[in-house]
């Protein structure tokens, strides 16, 4: 029975990725999981509106609408808001430009104060002296239609951008110094933001980017371009997560699609969040070791032939200037610490 369910799910939730917008039906109601893997009963056509006795959506300014929250290792639990174009909350907070700084970008349904934000604040604040900034954009990616958050993710990656302007422009911050992890459709957020930054930031970790409603020729999505270094993380490739490579690297841990510890994990919510506790425990202890493979193909035969030398996945600095390109495998365990190494 758990098994005819669990087809069921997975196909509701194939079908919501392979299909366009403009090809669904005017009343297209399907189960989506969000970035924490709990299924939601959505409407897959943005354009049908609600009726009368339907709550309305939700409008959403990415410019007015995006908080950013700095926490330092002088404020690790208290976080500092600090407005766009906002220069008195800057000079007033705790922000250091001698010290790297790291945007994180939450996925649909989360917030600022979602667990991958907490995760990876404490990991790099354990790691060094850094400037984490929290990108919440809770007001845009919590909505019940999927659609609509989907759409939101170009403005939120602009103002992102902008954002950085703002310190680059008050601080003198250098933009190779600056790096950003996004997860789910804050992935793809993350990407857009290093686009309007025309390619100069330091990393982009991109932490299993979402599947549905992207494709391979979706214009908005994390592209291997978007900063001097775009590394892809996938645990949930086909489901929750994109299934091809995304970045100028892209790991696939446990083959990328299910993850050990994980148990029956029918929405894929488990192996979604796998990716940034990865990263996050990549930061402290340093990266996952990693076997090049020489295609994709080689990934789903869990057969990779090795033609160069291993490669970390994650870490601190992460693998910005030294090459790193292609494919990769490794293996975890199904517990914390996750490295084998």
């Amino acid at each position: 029975m758990m098994k005819n369910i669990g087809a069921v799910l997975l196909g509701l939730v194939a079908l919501v990725a392979a299909a366009p917008l403009d090809e669904l039906p005017a009343d297209s109601w399907s189960l989506v999981p969000d970035a924490n893997g709990r299924l939601h009963l959505v409407n897959l056509n943005p354009y049908n509106l609600p009726n009368e006795d339907q709550e309305p959506e939700k409008r959403f300014t990415a410019a007015t609408d995006t908080i950013f929250r700095l926490y330092t290792r002088s404020n690790p639990t208290s976080p500092q808001v600090i407005g766009l174009n906002n220069a008195a909350s800057l000079t007033s907070s705790n922000f250091n430009p001698a010290h790297p700084t790291r945007f994180i970008i939450h996925g649909w349904n989360n917030d600022g104060f979602s667990e991958v934000n907490t995760i990876l604040t404490n990991a790099w604040l354990s790691r060094g002296d850094f400037n984490v900034i929290t990108v919440d954009w809770g007001v845009g990616a919590i909505t019940l239609n999927y659609p609509f958050a989907r759409a939101r993710i170009m403005s939120v990656g602009s103002v992102v951008s902008t954002f950085i302007n703002f310190l680059s422009s008050n601080t003198g911050i250098a933009f190779n110094s600056i790096s950003i992890a996004g997860h789910s459709l804050g992935a793809h957020a993350a990407g857009n933001a290093g686009f309007f930054q025309f390619n100069r930031l330091n990393t982009i970790f991109g932490m299993d980017p979402a599947l549905p409603l992207f494709s391979f020729d979706s214009s908005d999505r994390i592209q291997a371009t978007d900063a001097q270094y775009v590394e892809t993380i996938h645990t949930n490739a086909g489901l929750l997560g994109f299934d091809l490579p995304l970045g100028r690297a892209s790991f696939y841990p446990n083959g990328g699609r299910i993850q050990p510890g994980c148990g029956i994990d029918i929405t894929g919510a488990c192996a979604h969040g796998r990716a940034y506790e990865f990263l996050a425990e990549s930061i402290i202890r340093g990266g996952f070791s990693s076997t090049p493979c020489q295609s994709f193909q080689q990934i789903l035969e869990n057969n990779c032939v090795a033609t160069g030398a291993n490669r970390p996945m994650g870490g601190e600095p992460s693998n910005f200037n030294t090459g790193t390109q292609g494919i990769f495998r490794l293996t975890t365990r199904g517990s914390s610490p996750f490295s084998l190494d």
